[in-house]
Parts: structure tokens; C-alpha cells; sequence
């Protein structure tokens, strides 16, 4: 696209043309002077006159009684010259001359050559441009030609060869012709039925597109679920998973509040809603009731049927389908739905996945009680090994220093020692008062000095039999630290087995009592109505669906088109 340019002002000062000179018309006489100051007067002669006499000037307006050019045709704004090759007086000189004689601004003879340079022409001065240009009808000073010089194809190279002037073609010019009221009434009233017609053809081009893709797939649906679809009917049924409260935490106080509530059971609640929804319990009620060939009867429409031959992962899908369970963890109420074709077969497929799920509570707990029992059994069995090996030391000690109580034994000698130490007292009080008698009897004497000395030697002896080992390698002492030590060992290990008993009939009763239980909060009842198919509502349902897909696919095409047209 080549854009005009737009020039703000032009520049419109001409060459000087002295009188007499060079480029000045020698029939054109002298300005006259004013007879006062002598300074030319531009404005002297009538009111026609403009100052310059016959001079003609591309700006100047046309003389009054002579009719003015139309644009673009040669001899704009110049005095009537005689056609080349008519007057064999007028030569190429000649026109240079007159057209020399206009007074062209430099401006204007170098916007000519290059007029002359688009059209094809090799003038040799910007005088001559102007010839040429004039010789094949065009008006090198018309706006538009100025205007037009700026383009975007490349400029010929300047013919060197004089050409031919061409026939310009005539512009396409808007009509003149004015349109009469009730023809233009009628023009009007035509493109109006025109808009309208086009605009049914797209409303039924649109109500077509509607009525294939929504209206006749929400009918096919509607039809489907309110004549085709068999009734099905749901059972409906809530449970909970709790654990039974230990006494001795109840009792406990402060332990009791910190032991956790009968509810705190969410991770088994989650075990058991994954087994009910898993392929076991699906083959083990397809095995105890059926689940398979009931919805494999001929009763059931195309569409829910279970074919005979069906693998287990499609008979799967089925159960899923129709037993839907779910765990409310705020509450710890776990809600079954089952579906069936029958009232009866749904309420039996709901009781019985409620006895799967009381199974599977027990088997969490039943690991939990067999650990504990067996670690109860084993520390019982342990005690009782160790008490009965120190036993058997005590024993063995016993017979091996052949003495039964050896603190019998050591109070029996000490008794003896103090009986003895108090006869040697006495001893030797008498012979005291022997020896304080100024002749005593010797007899008494030397009596009283034997008999202490066989006290003190008996004494010695009871005391070396206390602390003194013999031969044999053992003293009282010794044997009443090894019986003392075998003794306090099998007290200890008889307190073991006292607490080990305790132990195992505690985990026997919390065996024997059930941890975890289920409890139902709502029982599974056969309805008397169908629950399903919800016709109304799935018809709506399909209604919208296929609405949104059409709508999601004429946007996509509307934005393709759009991007492939642009």
C-alpha cells in the first residue's frame, strides 16, 4: 500500500523574469511606473488585469469569457498554443521559449522531470520534461501526478528512444445519476427480505444442528430410561465400627481420658469399606448368593446385563456399580447402598456384606488378642522354668552340707556359746575369790582353773564351727550365705511366677472379650419402590450433556475457521 505524501506548504517562490531578458516575452510590455514615486504599480489597467499582463502562471485563475481546462489535459494554465507540427514557424526552441516564458519555480520543473522519469520519458532539461510531458496530454503540475510519484515498484530506467504518445484510458467516474424515491423504497425493501431470508436459513441451519446432536440424542435417552431401563431397587444400611472400653482404663480416671473414645476406630472403618468394595467380597457373595447370574437374567435390560460369559474384572465393574459404600470420617458411619433388580435379592446382598464386614473385624482384632496371649503364655512358662530351678539349688545345697535351716543351725550354736560363755563367767568369778584368800585352797584352785580352760577351748571350737572352714572345704558361714542367696532367688522367681499368672489371666479375659465390634445404626429393609432409574432426572441430565458438547464443539470449529481465515 503506498501512502501519499502530505506536504504542509509548498514552496512558491518564482524565478525572477526581467524584462527583456532571458525567459521574458518580447511582446509583453513594460510595466507602467507610478508617475509620483516611479515604483511599478502591479494593479494599474481594469479590474481584469492582475499585474501581469498576458503572462499565465499554473496558480493564476483563467480570464474572464475564456472557459478553463479540465484537469489533466494539455495546455493547463497556459495561453492556447498552436498543436506541434501545424505551424512550421514553431519549433522545439520555440516551446522551450514559451514554456520558459510561464515563470516555473524550480519546485515545479523538478516535480516535471520526474513526472516525465515515471512515465517512461528521457527529456534533456526540466523545460523539455515539460514539453514532453504536455505532447502526451499529461499535466506534469496536477496534485494527483505529484502525489503519485512515491510508489513501491521499482522505477523504470529512462528510454533513451522517443516513444509515441499513448491514449490515456478514461477514468471511472461516479455516476451522476440520482436514484428516485421508490426506487430506492424497493432497493431497500430487497435487501431487508434479503437479511431476513438469510437469517432463517441460519436459524434453520441452527434449529437442524440442535435438533440432531441435542434434541434427538436427549429423546433416544428419555425413551431408554422411562421404556427400556429395568427397575432397580436399593437397600440402604449404616454401621459403625466401636471398641469396647477397658475396666481398668474406665477406672483409671486421668488414663481413662487420655485411652481414646469408643469411635477412634477410623483406620479399621477404612480397612473394612475397602474390603466390601473389593473383588473378594464380590466373589464371595457371587459365591454364597448368586451375584452373577442374578444380573445375568434375561430380565435385566441390554444395558445393566451381565453377559454369562463375563470375566470377573467385568462382573466386577457390575458390583461396583451397584454397592456403593462410603465412610463418613466426622461421624465414623460407614452407609452402604446395594442395588438389584429384586427388593428380596438386594436386602439378602445387604445383609450378607454386613456379616463379611463383621468377619473382617474380627480377624483385624484377632492378631492383636494372639500376640497377646502367647506373649502372656511364654513369660508365665519362663517364670515358672526359673522358679523351679531355684528351687532344685536350694535343695541341692541342703543335701549336699546336709544342714535343712542353717539359720536353725546358727542360732542353735550362738545359744550354746552364750550358755557356755556364762558357765566361764562364773568360773572365773570363783576363782577370783579363790585367789583373793590369802591361803587357798589348791586344790579348788588348779579345779577352777580347769574348768575354764575346758569352757574357753569348748567356746573356741562352737565359734570355729561358725566362721572357720574345714576340711571339707565348708563352714556354717558360707553355707548360710549360699542358702541365704538360693533362698532369696527362688522367692524372686516365685513373686515372677505370681505376676506372670495375673498377666496370663488378664490377656485370657481380654481375649476372650471382644475389642472391636460392629454395631448397626440403621438395619438393611427391602424397599417396595424402585430406586432407580431416576428417569426425569438422568433425561435432564442427558439434555445438558449433549448441550455442553455441542457447544464445546461449534466454539472449537468457530475458532479454527476464524484462525484459518485470517
Amino acid at each position: 500500500m503506498t501512502t501519499k505524501p502530505k506536504a504542509r506548504k509548498y514552496r512558491i517562490r518564482r524565478s525572477p523574469v526581467t524584462p527583456g531578458g532571458p525567459g521574458a516575452d518580447p511582446s509583453h510590455p513594460p510595466r507602467r511606473l507610478s508617475p509620483d514615486a516611479g515604483d511599478p504599480m502591479p494593479f494599474a489597467g481594469d479590474d481584469s488585469d492582475d499585474g501581469f499582463g498576458e503572462e499565465r502562471f499554473p496558480t493564476a485563475s483563467a480570464p474572464k469569457g475564456m472557459p478553463r481546462t479540465a484537469p489533466g489535459t494539455p495546455g493547463r494554465n497556459m495561453p492556447p498554443t498552436k498543436a506541434p507540427g501545424t505551424d512550421p514557424a514553431l519549433t522545439v526552441e520555440g516551446e522551450l521559449a514559451a514554456i520558459r516564458r510561464e515563470g516555473l519555480t524550480g519546485r515545479q520543473l523538478r516535480m516535471a522531470r520526474r513526472v516525465a522519469q515515471k512515465h517512461g520519458l528521457a527529456p534533456t532539461s526540466d523545460f523539455d520534461a515539460v514539453r514532453l510531458l504536455r505532447k502526451q496530454g499529461v499535466d506534469p503540475f496536477q496534485r494527483s501526478n505529484m502525489l503519485e510519484l512515491v510508489t513501491d515498484h521499482p522505477r523504470p530506467e529512462p528510454s533513451r528512444e522517443l516513444t509515441v504518445p499513448k491514449t490515456q484510458p478514461r477514468p471511472q467516474l461516479p455516476s451522476t445519476e440520482v436514484a428516485a424515491e421508490d426506487e430506492r423504497a424497493r432497493e431497500i425493501v430487497r435487501m431487508q427480505r434479503d437479511i431476513v431470508r438469510r437469517r432463517r436459513r441460519k436459524l434453520a441451519q441452527l434449529g437442524a444442528r440442535l435438533a440432531f446432536f441435542v434434541l434427538l440424542p436427549t429423546i433416544i435417552a428419555g425413551y431408554y430410561y422411562y421404556k427400556i431401563a429395568t427397575p432397580m431397587y436399593a437397600t440402604h444400611s449404616e454401621f459403625v465400627i466401636q471398641q469396647a472400653q477397658n475396666p481398668a482404663a474406665a477406672a483409671s480416671g486421668l488414663a481413662g481420658m487420655f485411652s481414646g473414645t469408643t469411635f477412634a476406630t477410623s483406620h479399621d472403618s477404612i480397612v473394612v469399606q475397602g474390603y466390601l468394595q473389593s473383588i473378594d467380597a464380590m466373589l464371595r457373595l457371587d459365591n454364597d448368593l448368586g451375584f452373577r447370574a442374578h444380573f445375568s437374567d434375561d430380565d435385566v435390560d441390554p444395558l445393566q446385563r451381565l453377559e454369562l460369559d463375563a470375566t470377573k474384572e467385568e462382573a466386577y465393574g457390575v458390583y461396583k456399580k451397584n454397592v456403593k459404600i462410603s465412610y463418613d470420617p466426622t461421624e465414623g458411619v460407614i452407609k452402604m447402598d446395594v442395588v438389584a433388580a429384586e427388593p428380596e435379592m438386594s436386602q439378602m446382598f445387604s445383609e450378607r456384606l454386613i456379616r463379611y464386614a463383621e468377619e473382617q473385624v474380627d480377624a483385624l482384632s484377632l492378631r492383636l488378642r494372639s500376640d497377646q496371649m502367647a506373649g502372656a503364655e511364654q513369660s508365665y512358662e519362663n517364670a515358672e522354668a526359673a522358679m523351679l530351678a531355684a528351687q532344685q539349688k536350694v535343695l541341692g545345697l541342703q543335701e549336699k552340707l546336709g544342714v535343712l535351716d542353717p539359720m536353725t543351725e546358727s542360732n542353735s550354736l550362738m545359744t550354746q556359746i552364750t550358755a557356755l560363755e556364762t558357765q566361764l563367767s562364773e568360773k572365773r568369778l570363783q576363782l577370783q575369790q579363790l585367789m583373793d584368800n590369802p591361803n587357798p585352797n589348791q586344790a579348788r584352785v588348779d579345779g577352777a582353773r580347769g574348768d575354764i580352760r575346758r569352757l574357753e577351748g569348748l567356746i573356741s571350737e562352737l565359734r570355729s564351727q561358725l566362721t572357720v572352714t574345714t576340711s571339707d572345704g565348708q563352714s556354717l558361714a558360707r553355707i548360710t550365705g549360699e542358702l541365704r542367696l538360693a533362698e532369696r532367688e527362688l522367692q524372686t522367681r516365685e513373686l515372677m511366677v505370681t505376676q506372670a499368672l495375673q498377666q496370663l489371666e488378664t490377656a485370657r479375659i481380654e481375649a476372650n472379650r471382644q475389642t472391636r465390634y460392629l454395631s448397626m445404626a440403621v438395619a438393611p429393609i427391602a424397599p417396595d419402590e424402585a430406586s432407580y432409574p431416576r428417569s426425569f432426572e438422568n433425561t435432564i441430565l442427558a439434555f445438558l450433556i449433549f448441550s455442553g458438547v455441542y457447544l464445546m464443539i461449534s466454539l472449537t470449529a468457530s475458532i479454527l475457521r476464524e484462525q484459518v481465515s485470517s
